[in-house]
């Protein structure tokens, strides 16, 4: 499945990813001590959501659009870091993780973000000057773990792949498993797109197999049933999330989901740890 964010920004999968990312850097940052944020597929950092690309799939008036146009409370800080990049009235500019992570960031924080593609690496530098971020143009599953553990004694590394390589899955695992040994506490999230549920149980599976004790699986089906050779919704693999994302995560979940179930569906969005999932 190729996923080049440019043509999905802004879509239900950046609402889900974007707003849990932001309470789970609150919740780390709830202790006063320094963080180490590295973004391992970083893209380009902004997209414009009258672009071409963004355009041509018109994803963004089923994400971030029905966002805003929501009225729940809970929804108000992503909403918020949409707002930072654009000028009053409807978003027309989308920020990637790079720039929402950077909105987030303290004075001790520390952000490091690395995108392979030459021409989103260029375009990332953009839309990055002006903040701390560190860019770097590397292997991204290299740069995984050649940055554990992190120097801070507390750490989040975020990888959203585009999954464009049949492998990828395979290369997640096996990375992860790498990482788990190097810096076993550390806070790892791991976005997904969702095709199919047998395709998603599989991969569940082998994950079970690493052994690792805190191990958060969130899924976000947009439709009642699976709809076929479409994208059915995206999720998210925590590994090690604070308590206190944890404990505010069922509320944000349930916004998430009444904001963005299309029309004629519920949807369903749920959390549930590794172990007991089916």
């Amino acid at each position: 499945m190729n996923y080049r964010h440019s043509f999905h920004a802004g879509n239900s999968a950046d609402v889900v990813k974007h707003s849990l990312l932001i309470a789970l850097v609150r919740a780390l940052q709830q202790k006063p001590g320094a963080l180490t944020l590295i973004d391992t597929h970083a893209g380009s950092g902004l997209y414009d959501l009258d672009g071409e690309e963004a355009g041509r799939t018109g994803e963004a008036t089923q994400g971030v659009l029905r966002a805003f146009a929501d009225p729940n409370p809970l929804l108000d800080d992503y909403r918020a870091a949409v707002q930072a990049v654009n000028v009053g009235g409807e978003p027309r500019l989308y920020p990637g993780s790079p720039q929402v992570l950077a909105q987030l960031l303290r004075p001790q924080d520390f952000l490091i973000l690395n995108e392979k593609h030459p021409d989103d690496a260029y375009t990332l530098r953009g839309a990055m000057r002006g903040t701390s971020a560190a860019v770097h143009q590397r292997d991204a599953y290299e740069l995984w773990l050649a940055l554990l553990p992190t120097r801070t004694p507390r750490g989040m590394v975020v990888v959203d792949p585009p999954y464009e390589q049949t492998d990828e899955r395979a290369r997640i695992t096996a990375t992860l498993a790498a990482a788990n040994r190097k810096w076993a506490h550390g806070v790892t999230v791991i976005w997904y797109p969702l095709k199919d549920r047998e395709t998603h149980w599989r991969w569940k599976q082998q994950l079970r197999k690493l052994g690792i004790p805190k191990f958060l699986v969130v899924e976000h089906w947009l439709y009642d049933s699976d709809q076929p050779d479409i994208y059915n919704g995206a999720g998210l693999f925590i590994v090690n999330p604070p308590y206190a994302f944890t404990q505010a995560l069922p509320p944000l979940l349930e916004a998430l989901r009444a904001a963005l179930a299309p029309e004629g569906h519920r949807g369903e969005i749920s959390a549930a740890w590794l172990g007991d999932c089916d």
